[in-house]
């Protein structure tokens, strides 16, 4: 199915200080005035959520959290809940992102109980599968993120605002690229996966492409079917660079 509004969200991961937020009134200025043509969100540290979110203020532009706990309070030092982002103005946050499974181990049922808490606290989830250069070299990646699609996704996000991002772990910051051919491949999977799993109230749920996506691929990728709109990290930093993106949708 082809989504008619795209979502182009943007992943700053651990980058980002208060001075970043310039790049964000760049952003904010350049869409001002403009009919949107896709929903447009940024995802940055958890120590800008909430300035973030006070600069994009009455603009088309939402806030995520990059990650968050599946308990709503507790003893987790360090740790941040979906209900503190939602409190700090998020209004999606990320979840099972492949840099969280590979460096913190974080497991298919975790991920699924993060989605969870996500919708718990009125968060939109975007939850994440892909396989790694192995698994695509000895032709398992359809088979390995079927396998995710379908122990990541809990009931509960049925009748939510939610989306599935499709990251092939080897093409994320490398600059490498699936052919088109692959992810469209890989995003019917995912599609066929959702409904198996969620029924037809997954139907319009958006699968988004991550992984290396630039001004000069982004038209390519997101014309390709079943991708509803793109996980941008590098190029979700400079607004000039976002930007090309969003226009591409």
């Amino acid at each position: 199915m082809k989504q008619s509004v795209k979502l182009i969200a943007g992943n700053w991961k651990m980058n980002g200080l208060g001075a970043g937020l310039d790049e964000v009134a760049a952003l904010r200025r350049s869409l001002d005035g403009e009919a949107a043509a896709c929903r447009i969100a940024l995802c940055p540290p958890a120590t800008l959520v909430e300035r973030m979110a006070v600069a994009v203020r009455g603009s088309v532009i939402e806030v995520g959290g990059q990650d968050c706990r599946a308990e709503a309070h507790g003893a987790f030092t360090g740790g941040v809940s979906a209900e503190m982002l939602k409190d700090a103005g998020a209004t999606l946050v990320i979840v099972g992102h492949s840099e969280r499974r590979q460096e913190f181990g974080e497991t298919d049922l975790l991920v699924s109980a993060k989605a969870e808490a996500a919708v718990r606290a009125g968060l939109g989830p975007i939850i994440c599968v892909g396989e790694t250069l192995q698994q695509r070299e000895a032709g398992k990646a359809v088979e390995v993120v079927r396998h995710q699609v379908l122990n990541s996704l809990p009931m509960a996000v049925l009748g939510q605002d939610f989306a599935v991002a499709y990251e092939p772990v080897w093409a994320i910051g490398t600059g490498l690229t699936p052919t088109l051919e692959q992810i469209e491949e890989v995003h019917r999977a995912v599609r066929a996966a959702m409904l198996e799993r969620l029924g037809l109230g997954s139907a319009a749920a958006p699968i988004l492409y991550g992984g290396s996506v630039k001004p000069d691929n982004a038209r390519d990728i997101l014309s390709v079917p079943e991708v509803g709109g793109a996980l941008v990290g590098g190029a979700s930093l400079k607004a000039a660079d976002f930007l090309g993106i969003i226009r591409a949708a």
